[in-house]
Order: structure tokens, then C-alpha cells, then sequence
């Protein structure tokens, strides 16, 4: 191998020269997209005319908001700043963005070795030519040898390789961001969806307790008028039968309650108990808002974070062609050493003490050439395939938001049927209670009525929460939610501190 002495001071300019090489592999562009021009043509959903948020740099989409229920808004706020997958995904981001330093760090020279040390050397005085040497002046009895420096070693980009491993990185970083946006939006979505299940299964053990109530006080009023001779032994039977079925519901309710405080506090990474006692016993839902800003489709693909996350992770194969492709040409090295040499320390930083030399040299696998050739077209298979995956990520994601935007209809226009089911069921058993006091009515039809309200008061109780679910749907559809005022960062203060205290991440830890 040639051995070429450069300069240091010449190293600057020699390392500008070799950087401004090509770079092999597709340059990435954003994939062709579905286009959906507007929803669904039969939504009649009044739509504001705001048009959504495009980054999540932009202003804080809180659309839980919109339900005005303060205890919904305390409950996000905690679950952004205590979840513990959240966490774990906020670590990732800040994992992908040590990767992208460690790539960009091999666009340098890479110290191989720091060498330095003193070094004695002592004369045998028994060999006559030795002294003879001495005597002359030829030589020391003693001599001593000071010496510093590294060893350093570069790969000259020329092809691009480096620089394609940067950007994948660099995609791959973006894609752990989206990602991270993307457990967000699920977090909002599930706290939403059930702290909704949560007040709707108080609902309905506070409707069955009333109905009960009801229920009991025409099972005692029967049993008076059998003692009266006024009734039967069968409207006991089935007053008792009507009333214990719906105290039946109540436990059962309530066990599926216990497991929602239960989901809510895995939400919130807390131990279960706490839930029940910060809820409440009981509360209504929340309210539907008149109007639902859903912007216009072409938003999606901006804000919904999955698609993001799909592109970006294109993004980062793509740049994996160039990566596989830059190995079917030579690769060209340059290692060297620079240093400092002397007979005493106190000439060891002058002028004259300076050394160094740098030895260029290069590598090509072409016997390899058939097997780099496959790495090549298998990369390029991944990247097709990411494509494709994108292509599906927005079909699924259209599909979504229209599905959830025609549940929101339809389900609103059923909650309005059952309410005025609801006003009928209860005036029928106000009456037929009446007709059957004065004896113009059987106690069967009591039952029925009864039975009816409890049954419409139910089925209105579950179209309402319907309408609410539907509508987080729509809102998590559509990639809404993003970090609240009262968190910064992408992980807590005490996931922060205990990563500082084992190590040293500079500013890598700083709020992205």
C-alpha cells in the first residue's frame, strides 16, 4: 500500500473535495395518495369552516374539549403526562434521535487510537563497541523518547452511502415522532370512549334503581289489594317477577362498571381504586356539540399520524437503496496518524517535533457482485411494499372517518326516536297505574308498561352514549389531540431524570 505524507493543515480541504461525491439510489418522493374530493355526499353534518391542523407544531387540537365536561379534560391531562406506553414511546423518539447522531457521526473521520507514552533506552557499556561509539560521541549511554498522538480513519462518502444511512435515519427519527403522535391519538381516544362507557353504566344502574323504586311500589300496592280481595295471587306474581329481574341488572352493571374504573386506570397507569371515588357515584353524559369541525379530506393525510408514519418509514427504505447500491462500487478509505515526537518533554509542542502521515487505499467486493445485486433488489422489494402499505394506510383511514362520521348520523337520528319513546313509555304507565287503581285496567298491562319504560329508557341511554363514542371516532379517525398546555415534552420530568442520572445525553433530552 502507498504511503503519502500529507500535511495536517491540507487534511480541511482534502476532507471538503471528497464530500461533494454523488450519491447512488432513488431520491424519495411523497407516494401517490387516494384522493377523496369530500365525505360522504349524504352527511348532513354541519361542518365549520375551519380546515383542521396540518403539523403537530400547529396550535393544540383539544376536540375532547368540545364536550365541556371538566372531568373528562382532568382526566386526558393526566393520562398525557402519567400512561406509561406513552412514555415508552416518547423514549423511542429520543432512541431514533441518538441513531440519527450516530449516523451522521460516520460522515467524520473516526478516531481508531490515542497513542502516546516515553520510551528509555539504555546501552549495554560491556561490549566493546558499544563504548567505542560512546567515546566517539556516536551515541548515549542513555537516551529517551517522548511521543503523543492518534491514529484516525475515514470512509470518503463518494457514492453516498453514508449520506442514504443519514436520511434513512433521519426518516426513521420523523416515523418514531409520528408514531409517538399516533399513541397520543389512541390515548385521547380510549380515555374518551371510556369515560363515556363509564357514565353511561351509571346511568343505568341509577335507571334500574328508579325503575326498581317504581316497580316495588306496584308490587306493594298489589299486595294490599290481594289482602283487599281486589287482586289476584298472579298480579303478585308478576309484579314480584318484573321487579326482581331489574334488580337482577343492577350488580350485573355494576360488575361491567368495576371493570371500566378499572380500564380507566390503565389508562392513567395508577392503581385500581382511585377511579370510582374521582368520578363520582353517578353523573350524566356529556353533551353532543351542535356543530363538528371535521375539515376537508385532503387534511387527513397531514394530520392523521399513521399516514405519517407510513410515509416516513417509506422514506427510510427508500434511502436503503442507495445504501445497498453504493456497495457494487469501490469504497475508498483514508487512514493516518498525527502526532508529536521528541527527546525531552519540554521539545515535545515545538515545530520540529510534529509528525504525521495518512495512507489512501480502497475496497471493492466485485467478486460479490451477484449477491449485492439481490441485497440491492430485496431493498427495493421493502421500499415497493412500504409504498403499497401507505397506499392501504390511507384507503383504511378514509374508510374509518366515513364509517364513523355515518354511525355519528345515524345514531343521533336514533337517540331522537327513542327520546320521545321514552316521554310516550312514561306517560302509559302513569296512566295505566291510574286505571288500574280506579279497576279499569288488568295489572298485566301495568307490567307491560313497566317493562317498556325501563326497556326505552335503556335503549335511549345506549343511542346517546352511541352518539358521543361515534363522534371520538370521528375526531380519532381524523387524527385529532395532540399535547395539552399542561405538558411539555415527549416524556415526564421523572422518565427525564432517571435516563440523566445513568447517562449523559447532552441536549438529546431536550423537548422536541
Amino acid at each position: 500500500m502507498m504511503t503519502l505524507r500529507v500535511p495536517p493543515h491540507l487534511l480541511a480541504p482534502l476532507f471538503a473535495t471528497f464530500l461533494c461525491g454523488c450519491m447512488v439510489g432513488p431520491d424519495f418522493e411523497r407516494p401517490d395518495a387516494p384522493q377523496l374530493d369530500s365525505w360522504s355526499k349524504g352527511a348532513n353534518l354541519q361542518i365549520d369552516s375551519r380546515t383542521g391542523f396540518t403539523t403537530r407544531t400547529a396550535e393544540t387540537a383539544a376536540w375532547w374539549r368540545v364536550f365541556k365536561d371538566p372531568a373528562l379534560n382532568a382526566l386526558v391531562a393526566d393520562a398525557y403526562s402519567q400512561n406509561v406506553e406513552l412514555q415508552a414511546a416518547g423514549v423511542r423518539v429520543y432512541q431514533a434521535r441518538a441513531q440519527l447522531g450516530l449516523a451522521r457521526g460516520e460522515l467524520f473521520p473516526q478516531d481508531q487510537q490515542v497513542k502516546g507514552g516515553v520510551r528509555s533506552i539504555r546501552w549495554s557499556t560491556e561490549d566493546p563497541f558499544i563504548r567505542d561509539l560512546e567515546r566517539v560521541g556516536l551515541i548515549d549511554n542513555h537516551m529517551t523518547r517522548v511521543s503523543a498522538g492518534f491514529d484516525a480513519g475515514w470512509e470518503i462518502d463518494i457514492w453516498g452511502k453514508i449520506r442514504r444511512d443519514v436520511q434513512s435515519a433521519k426518516a426513521n427519527y420523523e416515523a418514531n415522532l409520528a408514531s409517538y403522535d399516533d399513541a397520543l391519538v389512541t390515548l385521547t381516544g380510549d380515555i374518551a370512549a371510556t369515560y363515556v362507557t363509564i357514565r353511561e353504566l351509571q346511568q343505568l344502574v341509577a335507571i334500574a334503581k328508579r325503575n326498581a323504586a317504581l316497580q316495588r311500589k306496584s308490587a306493594n300496592l298489589t299486595k294490599l289489594r290481594l289482602e283487599n280481595g281486589a287482586a289476584s295471587r298472579l298480579d303478585v306474581n308478576e309484579a314480584t317477577v318484573l321487579l326482581n329481574n331489574t334488580l337482577a341488572l343492577i350488580p350485573s352493571y355494576q360488575a361491567e362498571l368495576a371493570q371500566a374504573y378499572n380500564a380507566m386506570s390503565v389508562l392513567l397507569s395508577e392503581p385500581p381504586g382511585a377511579i370510582e371515588k374521582r368520578l363520582g357515584p353517578s353523573a350524566k353524559l356529556p353533551r353532543v356539540p351542535a356543530a363538528v369541525a371535521i375539515g376537508v379530506p385532503a387534511g387527513l393525510l397531514r394530520r392523521r399520524p399513521d399516514i405519517r408514519y407510513a410515509e416516513y418509514l417509506a422514506a427510510a427504505q427508500s434511502a436503503q437503496i442507495g445504501v445497498a447500491k453504493a456497495d457494487l462500487f469501490p469504497a475508498f478509505t483514508i487512514t493516518g496518524a498525527i502526532g508529536v515526537r521528541a527527546a525531552d518533554f519540554s521539545d515535545l509542542f515545538t515545530n520540529n517535533a510534529t509528525t504525521g502521515f495518512i495512507n489512501p487505499g480502497f475496497s471493492w467486493n466485485f467478486l460479490n457482485y451477484g449477491r449485492i445485486q439481490n441485497n440491492v433488489r430485496i431493498q427495493d422489494a421493502k421500499f415497493q411494499e412500504a409504498l403499497l402499505n401507505y397506499e392501504n394506510v390511507v384507503l383504511t383511514a378514509y374508510s374509518e372517518v366515513e364509517t364513523a362520521i355515518a354511525a355519528f348520523l345515524r345514531s343521533k337520528q336514533e337517540a331522537v326516536y327513542l327520546r320521545r319513546s321514552v316521554t310516550a313509555a312514561r306517560s302509559a304507565v302513569t296512566e295505566v297505574q291510574a286505571q288500574y287503581q280506579d279497576g279499569t285496567a288488568a295489572y298485566n298491562r301495568v307490567v307491560d308498561a313497566q317493562r317498556s319504560l325501563l326497556t326505552s329508557e335503556e335503549r335511549y341511554l345506549a343511542a346517546h352514549a352511541n352518539v358521543l363514542t361515534n363522534l371520538v371516532a370521528i375526531y380519532k379517525g381524523l387524527g385529532g389531540g395532540w399535547l395539552p398546555e399542561n405538558v411539555d415534552g415527549l416524556i415526564s420530568e421523572k422518565t427525564r431524570q432517571q435516563m440523566a442520572e445513568r447517562t449523559n445525553w447532552g441536549n438529546l433530552l431536550d423537548p422536541v
